[in-house]
């Protein structure tokens, strides 16, 4: 849904949440450029927590309630950087305000794991009903909601959709894969905050981009997006085998309740297409994010991290101190692949300079609710499919 275009050149941002998602978010709204992003205000749960992010990132204000940002006159567009259980419900208020939403991924879920096919079927039923609720809410209000999937917006993903085009070949298969060796949020491990595991937390990244590289070769080729219309899939708990839990020690995170720590996924097309999606939270090394494209006319390997742009080696883990290193890595020592910007290769800043953009022009965000929720539909389709063993047809309309 299109924003409702203003003269204004700036975008007045109100940050609800100051963890991890909050403070790259912040850090990459300095980095746009052509748009003023003004940090007005920040809520957290605790004041010591968001008094403390304010001052860190130069926000205006502090709010003590949700309801005082929301009612903020100085506030253009919330963005909402919660636990995924959260996100109808802020960003429905949200635009209810009248304020432009960005919701971090996932963009909403079903809270409550399914224990047989009936069960999984209402997943998927429940997930559809809050993408729906959402986009209903979006055209309602006037305003956009802005999905915060970054991996569309990293600079080798938009690098390959340019080649793609210049190519003007068809997408034939998609490869993509995030994984690590643990969550950052405890919240994530438990399915009533998360509404999944590493198939839904970890698998929307890679999916969310094999989806834009169909939307825009179908835009392209049929002028229409190419959708999903099938998926087959697996999931397990690693960290829960025998041979796991046998060693005496674990740097790979466990902790999981009721979420998987690894799944795939293969995703068909509706022009025939597939796209393969791996993930997992039990991946040593450092976070592996890759695509790789292969076309009629063309193969494209995008390899966000690891990223040889700057190798470093310390023969110790205490050489480089402080000094950051790389996503989730678990040692500083030997050969490291240390991004020189890895929010930039991320996509972080491409992204919110996308939404500010929007918020001003009243154009369609690149990433948009109808990708979100396909995102909901293939993957909770995908949790039935790994439930039944059956391949399961997406409902995307």
């Amino acid at each position: 849904m299109p924003a409702t275009a203003t003269n204004k050149r700036t975008v007045g941002i109100a940050i609800i949440g100051n963890g991890f998602a909050a403070d790259f978010h912040a850090e990459s709204y300095k980095r746009v450029i052509g748009v003023e992003a003004r940090l007005v205000g920040v809520y957290g749960p605790r004041p010591e927590g968001r008094g403390a992010f304010a001052n860190k990132h130069g926000f205006e204000k502090v709010y003590s309630s949700l309801e005082e940002a929301l009612e903020d006159p100085d506030v253009d567009m919330v963005d909402a950087c919660v636990p995924n259980k959260f996100h109808e419900d802020m960003v429905v208020r949200t635009l209810q305000a009248g304020k432009h939403a960005v919701i971090e991924k996932p963009f909403t879920g079903a809270f409550t794991p399914g224990q047989d096919e009936a069960g999984w079927q209402r997943c998927l039923k429940d997930g559809l009903e809050s993408a729906d609720r959402m986009i209903r809410a979006e055209s309602d209000s006037g305003r956009t909601i802005m999905y915060a999937e970054n991996l569309i917006y990293a600079p080798g993903v938009q690098k390959a959709r340019r080649l793609l085009d210049a190519a003007d070949t068809p997408i034939l298969r998609i490869v993509g894969e995030e994984s690590h060796s643990g969550t950052h949020s405890p919240y994530a491990m438990v399915w009533s905050s998360s509404g999944g595991g590493s198939l839904y937390n970890k698998g929307c990244h890679s999916l969310g981009a094999a989806l834009h590289l169909k939307y825009e070769e179908g835009k392209r080729r049929l002028g229409r997006r190419i959708r999903p219309e099938w998926v087959v899939a697996a999931v397990a708990n690693l960290t829960k085998t025998e041979a796991f839990e046998s060693e005496a020690e674990h740097t790979i995170r466990t902790g999981w309740q009721d979420c998987e720590d690894w799944g795939m996924m293969v995703v068909g097309f509706d022009d025939g297409s597939i796209a393969q999606i791996n993930s997992a939270d039990i991946v040593l090394g450092g976070i592996q994010n890759l695509l790789t494209v292969y076309a009629a006319r063309a193969a494209i390997k995008v390899n966000i991290n690891p990223n040889d742009a700057l190798l470093a080696y310390a023969p110790d883990g205490d050489v480089f101190g402080d000094e950051y290193i790389r996503e989730k890595v678990e040692t500083k020592a030997g050969w490291q692949f240390s991004n020189p910007d890895e929010d930039w290769m991320n996509g972080f800043p491409h992204e919110m300079q996308d939404f500010c953009e929007c918020a001003v022009s009243g154009r369609e965000p690149i990433s948009d609710s109808v990708l979100g929720r396909d995102v909901v539909a293939v993957s909770y389709s995908a949790y039935l499919s790994a439930a039944t063993g059956r391949r399961v047809n997406v409902p995307i309309d």
